[in-house]
């Protein structure tokens, strides 16, 4: 049976000893508000450093069988944990299902008062305990191996209930807590949602998970934006200002004051020749600008993107080199398909 640990996740022995202090900073005031962060981030380091070691060694062997144990199973990640432990549970649980690993959050507690109907057998269950004996978690790892559904365990204690109930136990490292009295959850916390973060990106680029699969859990906000192929915002059909070769400025100017993008496309059979643009005209005003020739004044070969480009990669190329540009024709191989205009980014959420 499991046993009570006082809910606080106790590390080493009872009597604390002060983690040995990090060089003083120039210009930090010893006992100061900035000196006490510093330490914290400092021990916090530590722990992290430590965790890395860990996941070198035999640690990272057990990461690799929880990997391949997520991966064959044919239902969700069931993530468990109180207080701290329960925080991060919950954060590495929306991690999973954002990334593509089926997942949720149940509560211990509401597990033991019906939740357990939501774990079927083709889900793994995995709890997150430092200490390896929190009372909370005894009905729902009793479930488990009553019901054979695979048992992930988080936890800092090797021979702990949870860690001897666990088909694989993912043995944390020792650490002192940044807390000063080695009491509140802080390193070791830390240390999970890094190890919960890692096994995420694990089963990521298992998986082959691409920014357009992200894309399908992640739709709203600057983020979903982001993840935009210019496919979605670049105007198609006949909203793309063209012109052909042969016509003559009068046409170039009313397609450009028509198409309110501030260019017009040069195109020959679907091809694109050239752009001219706003700056082009300006360039040569003085030149006779109606009695010339549009291929004359285009630009030819100018930047473009693909359709399935990254909305965001195309306003990083506007943005880029010498000259930033407001517009990108669109091209499938050397066919033209659209234009893209800065508006229509801006529009996006994307600037």
């Amino acid at each position: 049976m499991l046993r009570i640990m006082g809910g606080l996740n106790v590390v080493g022995s009872s009597a604390w000893v002060e983690p040995a202090m990090a060089a003083p900073q120039q210009g930090v005031a010893p006992g100061s508000t900035q000196a006490s962060a510093l330490r914290a981030l400092e021990v916090e380091l530590r722990g992290l450093t430590t965790l890395r070691a860990a996941v070198a060694g035999d640690l990272g062997q057990a990461v690799a069988k929880a990997v391949d144990l997520i991966l064959e199973a044919r239902g969700r990640v069931i993530v468990t944990g109180i207080g701290k432990s329960g925080h991060i549970g919950r954060k590495l649980a929306a991690t999973f299902a954002s990334t593509g690993t089926a997942s949720m959050f149940i509560h211990p507690t509401e597990a033991s008062h019906g939740d357990l109907g939501m774990v079927t057998r083709d889900d793994i269950v995995f709890a997150l305990s430092w200490s390896g004996e929190t009372v909370e978690l005894r009905d729902i790892v009793h479930y488990a191996g009553r019901y054979r559904i695979p048992l992930l365990a988080m936890t800092a204690a090797p021979s702990s209930a949870l860690a001897r109930a666990a088909t694989v136990a993912l043995v944390m490292p020792k650490t002192d807590e940044a807390c000063p009295h080695n009491l509140a959850p802080t390193t070791s916390t830390l240390m999970q949602l890094a190890l919960g973060d890692a096994i995420a990106i694990a089963l990521l680029e298992r998986r082959g998970f691409t920014p357009s699969h992200f894309r399908q859990f992640h739709p709203g906000g600057k983020l979903g934006a982001a993840l935009l192929k210019v496919s979605s915002v670049m105007r198609a059909g006949d909203r793309i200002p063209i012109v052909l070769p042969g016509a003559d400025m009068k046409d170039v100017l009313m397609t450009m004051s028509s198409g309110r993008l501030g260019c017009a496309l040069i195109v020959e059979a679907d091809r694109l020749q050239g752009i001219i643009t706003d700056g082009d005209l300006r360039r040569h005003i003085d030149n006779d600008l109606l009695r010339r020739q549009p291929r004359e004044i285009m630009t030819p070969a100018p930047r473009s993107v693909h359709p399935d480009m990254l909305a965001s990669a195309a306003l990083d190329l506007m943005n880029g080199g010498s000259r930033p540009i407001s517009v990108l024709p669109v091209l499938d191989g050397d066919q033209i398909v659209g234009i893209l205009h800065m508006h229509d980014l801006v529009a996006a959420g994307l600037s």
